[in-house]
């Protein structure tokens, strides 16, 4: 099962690659109501403010898409994600790679790989597991080994400690343009170069000071990451019983379903 190790891992380190480009300093995202005055601050101080306000949310929904620099296919990744360790989304590995879909709640973790993960990424008896799943997800605890990097991945405090553990990495100048809108917002766009890339952050003129938009472009990565759905709650829903597959008895390669 080495490949939905290297499958689920990704999950965590698609998002986290992109924490990593922006040194922390810069990430957020949210709705837009009055406006905030940002335009009249300094880059810095719209890059510290817009910090501390990723600091202070308690939910988030985070898509990334594109070249992440690592020699692989275009990924994508979809994820809502909160501090008490809760997310749901999907991750996609790109160029029919396979995909995988993600829910976790409290302790309890479901994943479940498509037809082209287990073929691609476990070509060595993925087509068997995938038989015995039969379109259902595989359950475990957040404890399990198995399981274990991704729901770190799912924990918005992992996040929010990378970003707070980063703050003070600002090398590359930091660039504020002028006031624009982005899909009928307005925002103000900062720009920092950085090991041979280059990143644009949109942020929100008009409430919370989050970026609604960041792009990463050079060195081997062409990505585009959107933050939503602040302080929004994460889909409750789970898998049902009939639609979920213990992962010891899967592993163990028994047939009964949860």
């Amino acid at each position: 099962m080495t490949g939905r190790h290297s499958g689920t891992r990704r999950a965590a380190w698609a998002a986290v690659v992109v924490l990593g480009i922006t040194g922390g300093s810069v990430l957020g995202g949210g709705a837009a109501r009055a406006d905030n005055g940002i335009d009249k601050l300094s880059a810095q101080q719209i890059a510290d403010r817009s910090r501390d306000a990723l600091l202070s949310t308690r939910s988030l929904h985070l898509s990334v898409r594109g070249e992440l620099g690592d020699n692989s296919p275009p990924s994508s990744l979809e994820l809502s994600l909160d501090r008490d360790g809760n997310c749901n989304g999907s991750v996609g590995l790109g160029h029919s790679q396979g995909s995988v879909r993600v829910v976790k709640r409290g302790d309890d973790v479901w994943v479940k790989p498509d037809a082209n993960f287990w073929k691609n990424q476990v070509p060595t008896g993925g087509s068997a597991f995938a038989a015995i799943l039969n379109g259902r997800y595989m359950k475990g605890s957040a404890d399990d080994p198995r399981l274990r990097d991704l729901a770190k991945g799912c924990d918005l405090d992992t996040f929010r400690k990378l970003v707070g553990d980063n703050a003070d990495n600002d090398r590359g100048t930091l660039n504020k343009g002028h006031k624009t809108m982005l899909d009928g917002a307005p925002v103000v766009p900062l720009t920092r170069m950085r090991d041979g890339r280059t990143l644009t952050m949109y942020v929100a003129a008009t409430g919370k000071p989050y970026p609604l938009k960041i792009t990463v472009q050079g060195n081997g990565t062409d990505a585009v990451v959107g933050f939503s759905a602040f302080d929004k709650p994460v889909p409750t829903t789970t898998p049902p019983p009939d639609q979920t597959y213990d992962i010891s008895a899967l592993l163990g390669r028994t047939s009964a379903p949860v």
